[in-house]
């Protein structure tokens, strides 16, 4: 046996027995932890983004819900208040009896002394005891203001914190008047004297953008009749009464 033989066999079995102990202190490199950190980064960016897009549409969401709320119940006062032109109670004052003439209908008028976007219409009805109006709607530096009962100034009828009303137009439909028959023809054997009957119909234009983002726009339209016909005496023979007598 060579001398040097038990020397080889120590330095073999004492590197047998060292390797374990080099694989179990094997790690992570710089780069491969630079990597990792790269790719996590990229992860809470893209959640990040991903959050910030989420809420910024909740937002817009809210705001445009809030805005369809408010200019809805804005158009349902506005037309419900038109379809009242024209209501008297002492409504019989307005038929011809044998013994009194008919009398014109004193809340039959509207004013629209504003056209295009925005308008100031202004009508009458007679609600009860003295309230007659006339009862008015405008628009006013962004808000649409009213004048409501019991009430000789204007009162803000949308809210100016939470939108911001950019188009309030009120148009009447043209309509052809119908003459009422009567039994009898005019003095001069015509009919120009008979009265007339017209339906009026107004459309409600209203656009307002969210206060706190003009990017949030609605647009609402409505249209909306008087219960109360438009009737017009005419002159000729008894311009005072529906038909002549």
């Amino acid at each position: 046996m060579s001398p040097n033989a038990p020397a080889a066999r120590g330095r073999a079995c004492a590197r047998r027995a060292g390797a374990p102990s080099r694989a179990l202190s094997r790690g992570l490199s710089l780069v491969e932890l630079m990597v990792g950190i790269t790719v996590g980064l990229f992860v809470v960016a893209a959640a990040s983004v991903t959050m910030t897009g989420q809420l910024s549409e909740n937002r817009q969401l809210m705001l445009d819900t809030q805005l369809q709320q408010d200019l809805r119940a804005a158009a349902d006062i506005v037309t419900r208040e038109l379809r009242r032109i024209g209501t008297m109670q002492n409504a019989i004052s307005a038929v011809a009896t044998p013994g009194a003439a008919a009398a014109p209908n004193p809340f039959s008028t509207v004013t629209i002394t504003s056209a295009g976007p925005a308008a100031d219409i202004e009508f009458s009805y007679h609600r009860r005891g003295a309230e007659v109006g006339p009862w008015r709607f405008v628009l006013q530096n962004g808000v649409i203001r009213t004048r409501s009962v019991g009430s000789s100034t204007l009162q803000d009828l949308t809210d100016g914190n939470v939108m911001r009303v950019t188009r309030f137009e009120v148009n009447e439909t043209a309509s052809t008047p119908v003459r009422v028959p009567c039994p009898r023809l005019c003095p001069d054997g015509s009919v120009d004297c008979w009265p007339e009957v017209r339906v009026r119909e107004y459309e409600v234009i209203l656009e307002a953008e969210a206060r706190n983002d003009s990017r949030v726009r609605r647009t609402l339209r409505s249209v909306v009749r008087p219960r109360n016909d438009l009737v017009t005496f005419q002159a000729g023979g008894s311009p005072a009464q529906a038909c002549p007598a």
